[in-house]
């Protein structure tokens, strides 16, 4: 079954609408944006999620030790820890970065409790490495990528994961748009990826049926006015299961 994950939200009421939807990762976004959550909503989305957990923990991921090891294997290692994670405290919360300073982003991870960071501004190895939790690496696809660029890009021995969204020379995050599917499906051929850029309820069954992506993640196509709209959220994730059955 594909994970799905909710990205931008921003009060406590959405974040357990998608839990009870079966969000296996909510998204909290830090980086400048229209999305950005003040530390109130942070505490708020947090507090509401951990309510639907058993004993209301953090999650602990305990992938494999850091090293020069071969992509397909770290990242494949990296997923089983994730999927462990989220059998006993889904969903995950991802603390969503981008163009910030290390010691912020391990500062706010910190005191807020984040159990995930997406890096989303073309981040180097060195800052990945750098990150206290475990790091989704955004991976930006232009219309000119290929899918060996993108495996050449992943950092295994550092990142747990592959994020690929549509990129833009006008922003560092994501557009909304789709890119080319079939240099994820490339990918997600050697490598298990988080697929963005564009999902939306009508068309992430497609996205799965010509990627089959380990994850896919998904922002303002689950919303109306700007606003995250509880309906669409369930929409979406029925969709993914529908995809997966």
């Amino acid at each position: 079954m594909t994970r799905v994950k909710i990205c931008g939200v921003r009060d406590a009421e959405t974040a357990t609408a998608a839990t009870k939807a079966g969000a296996d990762f909510i998204g909290i976004v830090f980086a400048e944006s229209k999305r950005q959550v003040t530390p109130q909503q942070c505490y708020d989305i947090i507090a509401a999620v951990r309510e639907t957990r058993r004993n209301g923990d953090v999650a602990r991921i305990e992938g494999p030790q850091r090293g020069e090891v071969r992509a397909a294997s770290w990242f494949g290692a990296w997923n089983e820890a994730i999927d462990d994670a989220l059998a006993r405290w889904r969903p995950l919360i991802v603390g969503v970065f981008a163009d910030q300073e290390v010691a912020d982003a391990n500062e706010i991870a910190e005191a807020a409790g984040l159990e995930l960071i997406q890096l989303s501004g073309g981040e180097d190895e060195g800052f990945v490495r750098a990150i206290g939790r475990p790091v989704l690496q955004a991976i930006h696809v232009h219309p000119e990528t290929g899918a060996e660029e993108v495996i050449e890009a992943a950092v295994p021995g550092a990142a747990a994961g592959v994020h690929l969204d549509t990129g833009s020379a006008e922003a560092r995050g994501g557009t909304g748009e789709t890119f080319d599917w079939a240099v994820a499906s490339e990918v997600q051929a050697r490598l298990p990826l988080m697929l963005a850029g564009g999902l939306s309820p009508e068309n992430v069954g497609e996205a799965i049926a010509a990627v089959a992506p380990w994850a896919v993640d998904v922002s303002s196509g689950v919303e109306t006015d700007g606003r995250k709209d509880i309906e669409k959220i369930r929409a979406f994730a029925r969709a993914v299961k529908g995809a997966g059955a």
